[in-house]
Parts: C-alpha cells; structure tokens; sequence
C-alpha cells in the first residue's frame, strides 16, 4: 500500500486512517447527513429526522475501507479533519469511491481534486484497473467533478435506491521497478559489481 501521507496546500494534510477513528466517524456522519438532508429537502421539503440519519449509518457501514481490501482518506486543514474518501474492491480489477466529501466551510480549496487523485493512487495501489463510482444528479458540485476528472457515464452497476448516475474512469496501473542489464554477468567476469537497481520511475503523490 503507498504512503499517502500527501500536502495538498500550506495548511492541508492527507493520510489514511481507520474508518472507526473518531474523526473518520465525524466525517462519515457529516457526509451521510448532508446528503440525506439534500435529498429529503428536494424530494419533501424538509430535513432528516435523527432516527432517518442513525438508520442510513447503519445500512451503509464503513468496514470495507479498511486494509487488505479498502482504505479510508482523510483530508485535515490546519490539523483539523475537513475531508475524507473512501475506496474498495468491487473485484480484482475495480474498485469503488465511497464516501467523498469535505466539509463546506472548508470547499474550493482544492481539497477534493486532491483527494480524488490520492484515492485513484489508493485503487490503483489496490490492483484496480478502473474505479466506479455512483451519485446522484442533485448533488451537483460532486458531479461536475467527477467529469472533470475524466470520470465517464456507463450503465447501472448495482440497483440499490437513491442512484441517478453512475461513472467510471480506467486508472494505470503501478510501474515495476527497471532492472539495468548486465548480459551473461559481464559486470562479475571484468571483477566489477553489478548496477544496482534503479529508483522507481513514478512519482511520489504531490
């Protein structure tokens, strides 16, 4: 798994981390009743209710953001939670974005361009070969980012409720390491040691 320990401006921080930790729980919460209240307030006019929020928390459980198959990102701002994405394997060569989000006051900052690119890293460091996703058309900022990304619409993938839309986008795979040659061992026989490996050629998240 790399280290996506990244800094995305002077005061942001990004890392993986457990999805049962406190500020990853915060997070969630805050995700999950932002979208539900946008729903509700679209659909009938008024916010979830409490019960609707611990309900929906219980049915779209955080377990599979976690090692050996998934990984949950989380953005700080000045040390302070501010963001997360989430990542898992659907199978051995797609994964699923789950659960992107920042806090409002802390948007256009570049904070989920940043995590959008660290969790394509984290599917790819994962084995993906594409990453899916599904939102809704309401959610209107999220979208537009998604096709800025180079995200594309494809046809459902699951069939569960409160869907609109689904995306997907073909991510590379990690590069191996570059051996240099040494033909027959000429490096042994004219009494020189052989050249080392070279460094990775990919970079390093920014």
């Amino acid at each position: 798994m790399p280290d996506f320990t990244d800094t995305l401006q002077l005061a942001w921080t990004l890392a993986a981390e457990p999805s049962r930790s406190p500020d990853a729980m915060a997070l969630l919460r805050a995700y999950y009743t932002e979208t539900s209240d946008r729903y509700h307030e679209l659909h009938e006019r008024r916010r979830s209710t409490s019960e609707e929020i611990e309900q929906g928390l219980a049915e779209y459980p955080s377990d599979s953001l976690a090692p050996p198959h998934g990984v949950l990102l989380v953005a700080r701002y000045g040390g302070v939670a501010a963001g997360c994405a989430g990542v898992r394997l659907l199978d051995a060569r797609t994964a699923e974005l789950k659960q992107m989000y920042v806090r409002p006051a802390r948007r256009g900052l570049g904070a989920a361009a940043r995590l959008l690119t660290a969790a394509e890293q984290a599917a790819a460091g994962l084995g993906a070969e594409r990453i899916r996703l599904d939102s809704r058309l309401d959610l209107v900022e999220a979208v537009a980012l998604y096709r800025r990304h180079g995200y594309r619409e494809i046809a459902p993938y699951h069939g569960g409720p409160y869907v609109d839309v689904f995306f997907e986008k073909r991510i590379p795979r990690p590069r191996p390491l570059i051996t240099s040659p040494d033909p027959a061992g000429a490096g042994h026989r004219a009494g020189r040691r052989p050249k080392p490996r070279c460094a990775p050629l990919h970079h390093p998240p920014h």
